[in-house]
């Protein structure tokens, strides 16, 4: 609670400041490379300090979007560099393995719903990035799709920023804890909807594998 006091003062206190849109590009665009960069958080907060101001939220949901685009381009950029041997070797711990390989597997089955829906899971933007560029996925297509993606997250998070910031416009340490509790819902239903795909399609491959096989499964 101290620290999350500690970040809004000191968020407060660049309200009204170029340097505010400057730390919103920065880390949104880092997120790509960075996991550990606060981007949503971000994002929310500052949309929460705000509150109803509609210029003002849209130049945050615009330098979010950007800085958050041009940061997953450079990540495609370095994936395409280095190549899937090279990332396989940098990727750190297990965690780091199991994200980069899962996000091989969507690229190879369903790219645009990995670039538009990774970034909503943790350390997704990396990988979804790194994957689509080392696996050589169209920069024509990557580019235009990422764009869209980066403005629905970005419109995303300043809508929750928004709705925290007006339940509780003179406390907005309580704003941003109904923020962060909204988009962990929302994370969360994300995550639960990609688990039961994931099942639905490993059932109906199993199925189809069992009936070229000639085998009759029981429904």
């Amino acid at each position: 609670m101290e620290l999350l006091e500690y970040v809004t003062e000191l968020l407060q206190g660049l309200l009204g400041s170029p340097w505010l849109w400057v730390i919103v590009f920065l880390v949104s665009g880092l997120d790509a490379l960075l996991p550990f960069m606060p981007s949503e958080t971000t994002v929310i907060t500052v949309a929460v300090l705000i509150g109803p101001d509609p210029p003002q939220l849209a130049l945050l949901a615009v330098v979010s979007a950007l800085g958050a685009w041009l940061g997953d381009c450079l990540s495609y950029t370095v994936g395409a560099a280095a190549g899937p041997r090279a990332l396989s070797r940098l990727q750190r711990g297990p965690d780091g393995i199991r994200r980069y390989e899962w996000a091989k597997i969507q690229v190879q089955r369903n790219a645009v719903l990995l670039i538009l829906a990774a970034r909503y899971l943790p350390g997704g933007r990396v990988a979804s990035g790194l994957a689509n560029g080392s696996l050589g996925y169209p920069p024509r297509k990557f580019v235009p799709l990422d764009a869209l993606g980066a403005s629905i997250w970005a419109v995303y998070s300043v809508l929750i920023g928004l709705v925290g910031g007006a339940a509780f416009a003179d406390e907005p340490e309580k704003g941003l804890l109904l923020s962060f509790a909204l988009g962990l819902l929302l994370v969360g239903a994300t995550e639960v909807g990609r688990r039961v795909r994931v099942r639905i399609l490993t059932r109906r491959r199993a199925a189809a594998e069992n009936g070229d096989n000639g085998v009759c499964v029981e429904p």
